[in-house]
């Protein structure tokens, strides 16, 4: 070993002593100064404490960066079928809600970003998603209460008036369960149906990595079993749905629509809310002209 470490440092060592200083700085905020020093700066990568939280970090940064697009996917695949066929707006209803807890509990507890961050981004993919289920099943008027509901639950969550620290550990255990939960309706769609539906592959087997990973980046970065547990429950559930994949990749019930590109039919799916939008506040806005343009007609 200290041979390698010899050779990397002849290697690589005039490079990783002169980066530039933007790449110093963001390399010692992410593992720490210390540790930036041994693994970057002295490559000694002998330093296991280092080394085992470097690749957390990583770990996380890629998790959070394949988070902004793992349900995009989804979304195509609702947008170019127009159908929620196997989707199960319980599933995201409850995912998104405990997604809600976990990144206020985390941001209130200031734990580093790079250990929650996907949170966010997929939270509001999920939102998406749930407003399009509900449009394909009929429900669309319960849109707009939806993401209400979920505004002004997260601005008592984040009010420390409102939500004490106490309380959110309560709410915070509240959240594992909701999001082992969400994946129960989802499972039991599939069995029933005996098929996946518009459920995306590529969402499906990512959320299983995700969560697999997010175990690791937890145990070295998190010392907060509830948040380890939520982890745990949720990648065994991720690999029941990852089976169910599996299984019933070739039955009748799954759909094979398109998820990595939108198609014509879903370019206009996504064309007409924004028309209607338009034409509403047009229609809107034409009639203020209206009521406000003065009279020419004579008085007296």
């Amino acid at each position: 070993m200290e041979a390698l470490e010899s050779t990397l440092r002849s290697v690589l060592g005039p490079i990783t002593q002169h980066l530039p200083a933007p790449l110093q700085s963001a390399g010692t905020q992410l593992i720490g100064e210390s540790c930036y020093r041994s693994l970057v700066h002295d490559l000694t990568i002998t330093d296991t404490v280092c080394l085992k939280l470097g690749i957390s970090k990583a770990l996380g940064v890629g998790i959070i960066a394949a988070s902004s697009i793992v349900k995009i996917p989804q979304l195509l695949k609702l947008l170019n079928s127009q159908s929620a066929e196997g989707i199960s707006f319980l599933s995201y209803f409850l995912e998104t809600g405990s997604y809600l807890i976990s990144l206020l509990y985390n941001v209130r507890n200031r734990f580093p970003f790079s250990t929650y961050g996907e949170t966010a981004l997929i939270g509001i993919q999920n939102i998406a998603i749930s407003i399009l289920v509900l449009q394909y099943t009929g429900r669309g008027g319960l849109a707009a209460a939806f993401v209400a509901g979920l505004a002004a639950v997260g601005y008592a969550l984040y009010s420390e008036t409102i939500t004490s620290m106490a309380t959110f550990q309560y709410l915070s255990t509240g959240a594992a369960i909701m999001g082992v939960a969400s994946k129960l309706p989802q499972i039991y769609s599939c069995y029933k149906e005996q098929g996946t539906g518009q459920l995306s592959a590529f969402a499906v087997f990512n959320y299983l990595a995700g969560s697999l990973t997010r175990i690791f980046t937890t145990l070295q970065e998190v010392d907060d079993k509830i948040i380890l547990y939520n982890f745990i429950a949720g990648f065994a559930l991720n690999a029941i749905l990852a089976a169910q994949m599996i299984y019933y990749w070739n039955s009748p019930t799954t759909s094979k629509t398109p998820e990595h590109k939108l198609t014509p039919a879903g370019k206009a799916a996504l064309k007409e809310p924004v028309e209607q939008a338009a034409e509403q506040i047009q229609a809107s806005t034409s009639g203020t002209e209206k009521r406000s343009s003065p009279t020419t007609r004579r008085r007296g």
